[in-house]
Protein backbone atom coordinates (compact mmCIF):
# COMPACT_ATOMS: atom_id res chain seq x y z
CA UNK A 1 0.00 0.00 0.00
CA UNK A 2 1.49 3.27 -0.83
CA UNK A 3 0.07 6.76 -1.11
CA UNK A 4 -1.29 6.06 -4.58
CA UNK A 5 -3.25 3.28 -3.07
CA UNK A 6 -5.29 5.28 0.05
CA UNK A 7 -8.72 3.97 -0.88
CA UNK A 8 -11.26 2.06 1.57
CA UNK A 9 -10.79 -1.22 -0.27
CA UNK A 10 -7.22 -1.27 -0.02
CA UNK A 11 -7.55 -0.58 3.48
CA UNK A 12 -10.18 -2.94 3.55
CA UNK A 13 -7.91 -5.61 2.18
CA UNK A 14 -4.83 -5.31 4.39
CA UNK A 15 -7.04 -5.40 7.72
CA UNK A 16 -8.62 -8.56 6.53
CA UNK A 17 -4.80 -9.91 5.50
CA UNK A 18 -4.01 -8.58 9.17
CA UNK A 19 -7.08 -10.17 10.98
CA UNK A 20 -6.29 -13.46 9.48
CA UNK A 21 -2.74 -14.16 11.29
CA UNK A 22 -3.77 -15.23 14.39
CA UNK A 23 -5.46 -17.69 13.17
CA UNK A 24 -2.68 -18.93 11.01
CA UNK A 25 -0.66 -19.41 14.00
CA UNK A 26 -3.04 -20.90 15.60
CA UNK A 27 -3.87 -23.18 13.48
CA UNK A 28 0.06 -23.78 12.92
CA UNK A 29 0.65 -24.24 16.83
CA UNK A 30 -2.57 -26.80 17.11
CA UNK A 31 -1.27 -29.22 14.08
CA UNK A 32 2.04 -29.95 15.84
CA UNK A 33 2.61 -31.92 18.98
CA UNK A 34 3.69 -30.20 22.13
CA UNK A 35 7.78 -30.86 21.78
CA UNK A 36 7.75 -29.61 18.50
CA UNK A 37 6.82 -26.25 19.38
CA UNK A 38 10.50 -25.00 20.41
CA UNK A 39 11.99 -27.46 17.15
CA UNK A 40 14.09 -24.85 15.04
CA UNK A 41 13.98 -26.22 11.48
CA UNK A 42 18.03 -25.21 11.48
CA UNK A 43 20.15 -23.40 13.98
CA UNK A 44 19.05 -19.30 14.06
CA UNK A 45 15.92 -20.03 12.50
CA UNK A 46 12.80 -19.40 14.55
CA UNK A 47 10.73 -22.57 16.25
CA UNK A 48 6.41 -22.03 16.49
CA UNK A 49 6.97 -20.68 20.00
CA UNK A 50 9.66 -18.45 18.64
CA UNK A 51 7.65 -17.16 15.63
CA UNK A 52 4.68 -16.52 18.75
CA UNK A 53 6.71 -15.15 20.93
CA UNK A 54 7.84 -12.59 18.11
CA UNK A 55 4.42 -11.77 16.63
CA UNK A 56 2.96 -11.06 20.45
CA UNK A 57 5.82 -8.91 21.37
CA UNK A 58 6.83 -6.99 17.62
CA UNK A 59 2.91 -6.04 17.86
CA UNK A 60 2.43 -4.98 21.38
CA UNK A 61 5.78 -2.76 21.40
CA UNK A 62 6.45 -2.31 17.74
CA UNK A 63 2.87 -1.67 15.59
CA UNK A 64 0.84 -0.68 17.94
CA UNK A 65 3.51 2.03 19.27
CA UNK A 66 4.01 3.11 15.98
CA UNK A 67 -0.11 3.12 14.74
CA UNK A 68 -1.07 5.27 17.92
CA UNK A 69 2.21 7.74 17.36
CA UNK A 70 0.98 7.70 13.76
CA UNK A 71 -2.47 8.68 14.76
CA UNK A 72 -1.62 11.30 17.85
CA UNK A 73 1.82 12.76 17.01
CA UNK A 74 2.33 14.99 14.01
CA UNK A 75 5.37 13.41 12.10
CA UNK A 76 6.68 10.94 14.19
CA UNK A 77 10.41 9.49 14.54
CA UNK A 78 9.06 5.62 14.55
CA UNK A 79 11.51 3.16 16.80
CA UNK A 80 12.91 -0.11 14.61
CA UNK A 81 12.29 -3.46 17.17
CA UNK A 82 15.40 -5.48 17.32
CA UNK A 83 13.55 -8.77 17.13
CA UNK A 84 16.87 -11.08 17.25
CA UNK A 85 17.55 -9.20 20.58
CA UNK A 86 14.67 -9.56 22.18
CA UNK A 87 14.11 -13.11 21.30
CA UNK A 88 17.78 -13.85 22.71
CA UNK A 89 16.74 -11.69 25.57
CA UNK A 90 13.60 -13.35 26.85
CA UNK A 91 14.62 -16.59 26.57
CA UNK A 92 11.30 -17.49 23.83
CA UNK A 93 12.00 -21.35 23.44
CA UNK A 94 10.98 -21.35 27.69
CA UNK A 95 7.96 -19.80 27.09
CA UNK A 96 3.81 -21.07 26.38
CA UNK A 97 3.15 -20.77 22.44
CA UNK A 98 -0.49 -20.69 23.27
CA UNK A 99 -0.25 -17.43 25.74
CA UNK A 100 1.64 -16.06 23.43
CA UNK A 101 -0.26 -16.35 20.34
CA UNK A 102 -3.28 -15.69 22.58
CA UNK A 103 -1.25 -12.53 23.46
CA UNK A 104 -0.88 -11.78 19.89
CA UNK A 105 -3.83 -12.13 18.82
CA UNK A 106 -5.49 -9.82 21.31
CA UNK A 107 -2.95 -7.13 20.79
CA UNK A 108 -3.89 -7.76 16.60
CA UNK A 109 -7.37 -6.97 17.56
CA UNK A 110 -6.01 -3.10 19.60
CA UNK A 111 -4.22 -2.79 16.26
CA UNK A 112 -7.23 -3.40 13.99
CA UNK A 113 -9.62 -1.63 15.87
CA UNK A 114 -7.27 1.36 15.42
CA UNK A 115 -6.41 0.79 11.74
CA UNK A 116 -9.94 -0.05 10.18
CA UNK A 117 -11.34 3.06 10.23
CA UNK A 118 -8.74 5.67 8.83
CA UNK A 119 -9.65 8.10 6.18
CA UNK A 120 -7.94 8.75 2.92
CA UNK A 121 -6.45 11.98 4.88
CA UNK A 122 -5.15 9.60 7.87
CA UNK A 123 -3.76 7.31 5.72
CA UNK A 124 -1.28 9.80 4.62
CA UNK A 125 -0.29 11.25 7.59
CA UNK A 126 3.64 11.23 7.89
CA UNK A 127 6.36 10.04 10.10
CA UNK A 128 9.61 8.72 9.54
CA UNK A 129 11.44 5.17 9.88
CA UNK A 130 14.75 4.62 9.61
CA UNK A 131 15.29 7.87 8.26
CA UNK A 132 13.34 7.70 5.54
CA UNK A 133 9.55 9.18 5.41
CA UNK A 134 6.94 6.78 5.20
CA UNK A 135 3.01 7.34 5.44
CA UNK A 136 0.48 5.91 8.01
CA UNK A 137 -0.29 2.81 4.81
CA UNK A 138 3.13 2.52 4.50
CA UNK A 139 3.68 1.22 7.98
CA UNK A 140 0.50 -0.99 7.52
CA UNK A 141 1.97 -2.76 4.40
CA UNK A 142 4.78 -3.10 6.59
CA UNK A 143 2.97 -4.86 8.83
CA UNK A 144 0.85 -6.98 5.67
CA UNK A 145 4.55 -7.41 4.58
CA UNK A 146 5.72 -8.71 7.44
CA UNK A 147 2.58 -11.44 8.72
CA UNK A 148 3.30 -12.82 4.74
CA UNK A 149 7.24 -13.14 5.70
CA UNK A 150 5.96 -15.09 8.75
CA UNK A 151 2.94 -17.39 6.85
CA UNK A 152 5.99 -18.46 4.89
CA UNK A 153 8.36 -19.77 7.33
CA UNK A 154 5.91 -21.60 9.06
CA UNK A 155 4.71 -23.35 6.45
CA UNK A 156 8.34 -24.22 5.80
CA UNK A 157 8.30 -24.94 8.72
CA UNK A 158 5.19 -27.28 8.99
CA UNK A 159 6.24 -28.78 5.77
CA UNK A 160 10.10 -30.04 7.13
CA UNK A 161 8.25 -31.48 10.18
CA UNK A 162 5.73 -33.81 8.14
CA UNK A 163 8.92 -34.80 6.15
Amino acid sequence: MSIADLTPVALADAVARLAAMPAVLDAAIASVEPADLVRQPAPGEFSLVEHACHLRDLEREGYLVRVRRMLFEHRPALEPFDGGAIASARNYPAQDALAAARAFAFARSEVLALIAPLTPAELAREGTFSERRVCFADVIAMMVEHDRGHRDEIDQLLGRMEA
